[in-house]
């Protein structure tokens, strides 16, 4: 039951359904109804319409035949009218043609007189043995005779433009002029026209009037001298395809002559513009010149003059880039000569300037930009819109070997050559270089190999892909060389400090009397001046490096240099058995003793940290101070004067270097060698000693 009532309520909705579809589609059928029965109606008048066409077309039928047979001998006759009406008119035009060509002569229609001399020639050629027909071509042989000369002369004068002259060959070929004489009389014009646009263009060149800029120089040896030279080629080529090969050499060998000419014009104006620094115009005039001579270029193949083309734009990227180049090292110099003003004013002005690592940051920053900006003004050469960008050598060659490696590589390397050269012999440049500059550098070479060499190359790899497998400059490698450029830079820098307090060490114990000298009750103001100067030293060193490693210094290293002098071995050594009544045993324990001592090496080499520096500039000016006191003589109280000094030193002198061992090491042998020099080596009481040396 419930099976039946879904049923009927299924069978209702398809009833509703389709009453709907009927409804909504009556007035349909009723249309095609009525459409239907006027279809019948129509068809039956076309019937009646087709039927009485077929009457009317077999009438017509037979009054068309009818009409033929009567006509047909008057057909015959008209026919033979007609070939007699046109052969007359043909003899009308022969008789005619002298006149004709007379009137296009004096009215200058030349083309026309030429088609009608063209239309007879074949007919006269044909009859010339009939007197009249021989009148008409005599006629007609001086007439062209007449159009020719004038023909060439129009066509000597000059006067008028390619096209104008092209026509003038034109007719002159069609009247049966030689077409090798024409053919040099057409390229002869062609230069004398072509020649006076390099003579303008030349004269643009010239002192007196100031030059335009290089895009509108361009422009007008595109429009004026390219211009001419495709319409000469073009022309050259539809009127003397019939020469063959021979006349295309003959074309080639004339454009590639002229378009030397205009290359080496190109190039003297693109010479003056590799003093300037828009990048911008020059490759917009080289893009528009490239791109003038693709046309001639396909035209006249053989002339190769889209590669002269391709090769002018080539070297003048390359001078660019050497431009450029030398505009990185300029901006370098002056950087360095910013740096030195900047050192300098300070101490004219007596006030504090810019602190070293300012000065770092300012240059570091400086160069960066610099290079940024060159890589961006020769980027442009192989932006996508330039015609020139997809030839090999600028998706290649210009890329890796002129951008990266003579460019950017060789600036770098140019940058550490020049900070190489202030590490000259005192007696040259060197000398002259102030060591804060020595010391900057140094720095600024370890941040190149660190971080900046990679950075500026992954740079310029990323903004030129290259597209060349020629083998390039590593990363390593420069950073390997700016690397040894910063150790020689900060080797020297520890040599010229170290020269400096040695020469105040060496002028005080080479001017003083030591045999004479009174007692000590002081510190001597070199001494003073030895710790003032190894204190800036150390204060401007620890702007731009790091502190480095210590070993671990004892409780009391300020005290300790003097209990070394009051040690026992020191007293037996000052003992009066070792006076110099016995010379040979004082030696021999002096020797001795430095069997067991460490060697100090006093050139070894310096590592990029505070330490470092410190005590090798120490090292320097202790050993100095040794090797002058080993030249001297020294009395009682100049024995007791260098011990106080040399106490002096080792209060504050041992805080600055690596291992306090090594001023203590060095100042004994200072003291030590003093006491060989002295006849009456009687040293000071240590107590007195400390005193003399804290009050000073």
């Amino acid at each position: 039951m419930d099976s039946e009532t879904d049923m009927v309520r299924q069978i209702r909705a398809l009833d509703s359904d389709m009453q709907t579809l009927v409804y909504e589609n009556y007035n349909k059928f009723i249309s095609a109804t009525d459409t239907i029965r006027k279809m019948k109606n129509d068809f039956r008048k076309m019937e009646d319409e087709m039927d009485r066409l077929a009457t009317n077309m077999a009438v017509i039928t037979d009054f068309s035949a009818r009409i033929s047979a009567t006509l047909q001998d008057r057909h015959e006759r008209i026919t033979k009218l007609a070939g007699v009406h046109a052969l007359l008119r043909k003899l009308q035009f022969l008789f005619e043609l002298p006149s004709r060509l007379t009137k296009c002569v004096e009215m200058g229609a030349y083309g026309q007189a030429v088609r009608y001399q063209g239309r007879a020639r074949a007919v006269l050629q044909q009859y010339q043995h009939l007197p009249s027909f021989r009148a008409i071509q005599d006629d007609c042989q001086v007439i062209t005779a007449r159009l020719a000369q004038q023909l060439r002369q129009r066509f000597r004068e000059g006067g008028s433009g390619a096209p104008e002259q092209a026509e003038c060959v034109e007719l002159l070929l069609a009247l049966g002029e030689p077409a090798e004489e024409l053919c040099e009389e057409f390229l002869a014009h062609a230069r004398g026209r072509l020649e006076e646009e390099l003579r303008s263009l030349e004269a643009e060149l010239g002192p007196s009037p100031p030059a335009p800029d290089v895009l509108e120089f361009t422009d007008r040896g595109g429009s004026g001298f390219v211009g001419g030279l495709c319409q000469v080629a073009t022309a050259y080529q539809e009127l003397f395809a019939a020469q063959g090969p021979a006349g295309a050499e003959k074309l080639a060998a004339f454009a590639q002559e002229l378009g030397g000419c205009y290359f080496a014009l190109v190039e003297r104006r693109l010479a003056q513009e590799q003093g300037g620094s828009d990048n911008s115009l020059l490759v917009r005039a080289l893009d528009r010149f490239h791109r003038r001579l693709r046309a001639p270029g396909a035209l006249l193949a053989a002339a190769g003059l889209a590669d002269a083309a391709t090769e002018i734009v080539e070297r003048v990227a390359r001078e660019r880039l050497g431009h450029h180049l030398q505009g990185l090292r300029a901006a370098f110099l002056g950087c360095l000569t910013d740096v030195r003003q900047a050192l300098a004013a300070p101490r004219l002005a007596g006030k504090e300037g810019p602190g070293l690592a300012e000065l770092l940051a300012n240059v570091a920053s400086s160069i960066l930009s610099h290079i940024k900006a060159s890589l961006a003004a020769v980027h442009l050469f192989t932006a996508k819109e330039v015609s020139f960008s997809n030839k090999p050598y600028f998706r290649g060659e210009f890329c890796s070997q002129g951008v990266r490696e003579g460019l950017i590589v060789g600036f770098i390397r140019s940058m550490c050559q020049t900070a190489q050269s202030f590490c000259d012999s005192p007696g040259e440049k060197g000398g002259a270089t102030p060591p804060a500059l020595l010391l900057l550098l140094s720095r600024l070479c370890l941040d190149y190999e660190t971080a900046t060499i990679s950075y500026i190359l992954t740079l310029t790899d990323e903004q030129f892909l290259v597209q060349d497998q020629s083998p390039v400059t590593p990363v390593s490698t420069l950073c390997a060389e700016a690397r040894e450029t910063a150790r020689r830079l900060l080797t020297h820098y520890v040599k010229v400090q170290g020269l400096v307090i040695s020469q105040m060490l060496r002028k005080s114990v080479e001017t003083r009397d030591w045999l004479s000298t009174l007692e000590p009750r002081n510190v001597r103001a070199v001494m003073k001046r030895v710790v003032e100067d190894t204190t800036a030293i150390d204060v401007q060193v620890g702007l731009l490096y790091e502190e480095g490693v210590r070993k671990a210094q004892s409780s009391d290293s300020s005290k300790r240099t003097f209990s070394v002098y009051s040690s026992s071995r020191q007293q037996g050594r000052y003992a009066p058995s070792y006076t110099p009544s016995a010379p040979m045993d004082t030696n021999l324990l002096s020797n001795i003793q430095k069997l067991f001592s460490e060697r100090i090496d006093v050139f070894s080499p310096v590592e990029f940290n505070k330490v470092s520096v410190l005590t090798g500039i120490i090292k320097i000016s202790l050993k100095t101070l040794l090797e002058c006191v080993r030249l001297r003589t020294f009395g009682r109280f100049g024995l007791q004067q260098v011990q106080v000094d040399c106490h002096f030193l080792q209060l504050y002198l041992w805080r600055f270097v690596a291992d306090e061992e090594l001023v203590h090491l060095l100042l004994d042998e200072v003291v030590a060698s003093a006491a060989l020099r002295c006849p009456d080596p009687v040293p000071m009481e240590p107590s007195v000693v400390e005193v003399i040396c804290e009050r000073g």
